[in-house]
């Protein structure tokens, strides 16, 4: 890596409730950025949090004039600050990071040295889980499983936001206009060369998650499948092909018994509340998926903006 870079260098921090972390992550943050480069800036993308999250952020923008603050009206949730920390950085490349320290920013550095060597994206892969639920480790790697066996990209599995990209996948992320952003999806999209580096995945430094254990990771999941592939509907579009398939072959069936073989069927209600029951969950199922992509397309043709910015603070576009 070479010393005192010229590049400019973005990283970007969605918060929300974390002012037991703030300090502790500026610290160590800023120890690496300052061994790398003298040209960065620190985004923090605030969802309007009820502790003091917000009043650590402003003082310590008092101190480093390199620290930025973008409020948002509301809470739109980690996704939608996330872009917008890509849509408002100026650094050649940025690097989005969570604050709970999860993530060390200390790998910050071998991102770089893969950055320069060519490499437009470089995200970091988990070894290991520290502090992760059994029930949110096995639905991750079901979901990188079913997610890369039917959508049209490859999303590496074990990965996060937490990665450095160069400023040409940048703009051409600021170019997607989607509701729901997922951004490993996008990434994977949007390509370009990449590579990873390996870590294992700490506890949060302090305070409680704001990130539900158990359906968290389920709701990403539904965003790559949904966002990234059409397979589901055509699943549902061959199931019920196929039952209806086997409908008409059962009922033919009955119907040479009844006809050619006089054979004595016994009344009763059994299969017809089994086949009933069956057929309704899958039409169902079916109904679901495509709410799914319905309710998407609902809030695509909307056009609502990601985020609504409250107010800025320290920021000045290049």
């Amino acid at each position: 890596m070479s010393e005192n870079m010229e590049k400019f260098l973005s990283i970007i921090v969605p918060v929300y409730k974390e002012e037991e972390n703030i300090l502790n992550f500026l610290s160590r943050t800023e120890t690496v950025l300052n061994k790398v480069t003298e040209k960065y800036e620190i985004i923090f993308c605030l969802d309007p949090s009820p502790d003091k999250t917000e009043e650590i952020i402003l003082n310590e923008i008092n101190r480093n004039e390199r620290i930025r603050l973008i409020k948002f009206s509301r809470r739109f949730g980690q996704p939608a600050a996330t872009m917008a920390g890509i849509h408002y950085c100026n650094g050649d490349a940025c690097v989005v990071i969570d604050v709970d320290l999860q993530d060390p920013p200390e790998l910050i550095i071998s991102m770089i040295v893969k950055w320069e060597e060519g490499y437009k994206v470089v995200y970091a892969k988990r070894r290991s889980r520290k502090g992760e639920t059994l029930i949110k480790k096995a639905i991750t790697r079901f979901g990188y499983k079913l997610i890369n066996k039917i959508s049209d990209v490859d999303i590496p599995p074990n990965t996060g936001d937490f990665r450095l990209m160069d400023r040409i996948v940048i703009d051409e992320l600021k170019k997607l206009h989607e509701s729901h952003g997922f951004l490993r999806g996008m990434v994977a999209f949007v390509g370009f060369k990449q590579d990873f580096i390996e870590y294992d995945r700490d506890e949060r430094a302090s305070g409680i998650s704001n990130y539900n254990r158990y359906v968290g990771s389920l709701k990403i999941a539904i965003n790559g499948i949904v966002g990234f592939s059409i397979r589901p509907l055509q699943l549902a579009t061959l199931t019920g092909g196929l039952i209806a398939i086997g409908a008409f072959i059962l009922g033919l069936w009955i119907l040479i018994e009844k006809i050619f073989l006089h054979a004595e069927l016994t009344p009763g209600l059994t299969w017809t509340i089994v086949l009933i029951t069956f057929l309704s969950g899958v039409q169902l199922l079916s109904l679901g998926i495509m709410g799914e992509y319905i309710g998407r397309i609902y809030e695509e043709v909307k056009c609502r903006p990601l985020y609504i910015i409250d107010y800025s603070q320290n920021y000045h576009r290049k």
